[in-house]
């Protein structure tokens, strides 16, 4: 195969929520190229940013880790050596083992949460509509979808699946205890928000408002949870009324900050205040936690919550585990294909040209032939050929995951048979 696949990335087990925060690309992507530049090293990308992980995906020759760290970093307004401390590069089958378990939420914060599969989902279709995914991730993102589809058909790991938001108010009944007689502000109305939403419905509380940038998405989550929209412009006299404030927005500049909660902690007269921030970038400024009476947890803080709910998954994780390196041994045969793909064509049409040639001259030395005659000796020279390539062709299919072996056996092959040297076909049927 004359490209590998790389994937450079950072999560929430190699960097802490500041630099995840700093590295994150979801807002700094060129909205016509959800993907790095196809230039130079790179043939095809998809990046991956959400609020745990940023993860860069490429397939291309030479110094592709090189060239997606350095856009990376330049596109964060920073140097490659500022990133790379916190990043981990996998290569051709571990990238692809990655890939799998990302999407199968196997390598997630919250094992089993669905979240993930849809924003990997996202990646991708942003990346084949900037053009920017060719045969090989195309083929390699649609693998992992059915993988995590296999994932949750048969393994129990997302049974009872938490998330972040489902954390989030599992932290908020903590400090507060029975949720009756209190009221909640969700800050945006994204997927997380819904979430949140609903656990915090489940949870008992009181009334549920929804402060939106976009008033007329905040007016439709607050119907679907019989909740009250308020103008985002009015977010901080809204938090006087409120006791649990959960964030998620897309902002890069924090939404809330500690200036704004020292007025409305002396309006509420003390009354204790919760804030969740699940926001990448944090929404939340740091200092409020500084703040008397106020309790503030940003996602990082969730991981105790989160662990709680592990343990029962983990035998069905392994399960999954297998899928996913029965999977990844599939994909590295069709990766192999990739390879031998040329040289057996090249054989087979060797082997036709030859034949014609032969045929033509029998029939020369033959004479004027009938068509029955005619049809039987093309039907004889097909067959000897089909015949004879079929231990060759098996030679080459077999040659293993190695990339080595299947050097090898390439080389081989076409010295034996004289093969004139060609480039790489890549066909989606293979």
């Amino acid at each position: 195969m004359d490209c590998d696949i790389f994937l450079v990335g950072l999560n929430h087990r190699t960097a802490g929520v500041d630099v995840r925060e700093r590295f994150a690309l979801v807002n700094h992507c060129d909205p016509e190229h959800w993907a790095l530049p196809c230039t130079g090293a790179v043939n095809e990308s998809v990046i991956l940013s959400t609020c745990n992980r940023v993860e860069l995906l490429a397939a291309g020759s030479g110094d592709v880790p090189g060239q997606m760290l350095d856009c990376w970093a330049k596109a964060r307004g920073a140097k490659v050596d500022e990133l790379s401390p916190y990043v981990y590069v996998h290569k051709n089958l571990e990238a692809v083992r990655h890939l799998f378990s990302v999407a199968s939420s196997l390598d997630s914060m919250v094992l089993g949460e669905p979240q993930i599969l849809g924003q990997l989902k996202t990646a991708y279709r942003k990346a084949v509509q900037s053009h920017a995914t060719g045969v090989i991730l195309n083929r390699l993102l649609h693998k992992a979808f059915s993988v995590a589809k296999r994932v949750r058909t048969e393994t129990a790991v997302a049974s009872s699946a938490v998330s972040i938001s489902y954390a989030a108010v599992e932290l908020a009944k903590r400090i507060f205890g029975d949720m009756r007689g209190h009221k909640a502000l969700l800050v945006g109305a994204g997927e997380m928000a819904e979430l949140a939403a609903m656990h915090l419905l489940q949870a008992g509380i009181d009334e549920i408002l929804v402060a939106n940038r976009t008033l007329a998405r905040g007016e439709e989550l607050a119907r679907q949870f019989q909740g009250r929209a308020v103008p985002f412009a009015q977010l901080a006299e809204q938090l006087t009324s409120v006791d649990i404030i959960i964030t998620s927005t897309g902002s890069q500049e924090p939404v809330i900050r500690a200036r704004d909660i020292r007025a409305v902690l002396k309006a509420r007269k003390n009354r204790p205040m919760f804030f969740i921030d699940i926001a990448v970038p944090r929404d939340i400024d740091p200092d409020v936690n500084g703040l008397d009476n106020v309790y503030l947890y940003d996602i990082d803080d969730l991981r105790e919550v989160v662990e709680e709910n592990l343990a029962s998954r983990r035998d069905e994780a392994a399960k999954a585990a297998e899928i996913v390196n029965e999977e990844v041994l599939a994909f590295s045969h069709w990766l192999s294909s990739l390879d031998v793909q040329p040289t057996i064509v090249a054989l087979i049409e060797r082997g036709e040209s030859m034949a014609r040639e032969e045929l033509a001259k029998t029939l020369k030395r033959l004479g004027p032939v009938d068509v029955p005659t005619r049809e039987a000796l093309e039907a004889l020279v097909g067959s000897l050929v089909r015949k004879m390539n079929h231990d060759p062709i098996m030679f080459l299919k077999n040659g293993g995951m190695a990339q080595e072996g299947n050097g090898q056996r390439i080389s081989l092959t076409r010295r034996i048979f004289g093969l004139d040297k060609t480039g790489c076909k890549y066909t989606e049927e293979h």
